[in-house]
C-alpha cells in the first residue's frame, strides 16, 4: 500500500528504477518503472511527464522525441530520444547511454 503525501516527491523516490540505454546507435531510451500500480497510476495522472519538461531537461526539440508513452503492463514511462552524436562518434560522450537518466531523478511529481 503506498502513503498519500501532501508535499512534492521526485521520481528517485517514487520509482524502483530510473534508467537509460542505447536503443540503438542513433538512439537514447529510458525507463521509469514503478512497483506500485496506484504509485504510477498518480505519477501518470499527474500530467508531469510532458514533451514540455523533457525538451527543457534535455535541451532538445519535440522532434528529437521519438517515443514519449506510459506503458501500462509494464507499469512504466518510457521515452526514446534521438541522439545527438552517434554512438561512438568524435563528440559522443556516453557510448552506452547509461549516463543519461539522471535529469529525470529529480523530476517532482506533487502530492504523491
Amino acid at each position: 500500500m503506498v502513503a498519500i503525501h501532501t508535499e512534492n516527491r521526485t521520481l528517485r523516490d517514487l520509482a524502483k528504477v530510473v534508467r537509460s540505454k542505447n536503443s540503438g546507435p542513433f538512439e537514447i531510451t529510458f525507463d521509469v518503472i514503478f512497483d506500485d500500480v496506484p504509485l504510477y497510476e498518480r505519477v501518470k495522472a499527474s500530467g508531469v511527464l510532458t514533451e514540455a519538461l523533457i525538451c527543457e531537461l534535455y535541451n532538445v526539440t519535440k522532434d528529437d522525441i521519438v517515443t514519449l508513452m506510459f506503458f501500462d503492463p509494464a507499469r512504466a514511462f518510457k521515452l526514446t530520444l534521438k541522439r545527438s552524436w552517434a554512438q561512438g562518434s568524435v563528440g559522443e560522450r556516453d557510448t552506452f547511454g547509461a549516463q543519461q537518466h539522471a535529469p529525470l531523478l529529480t523530476i517532482e511529481i506533487p502530492g504523491v
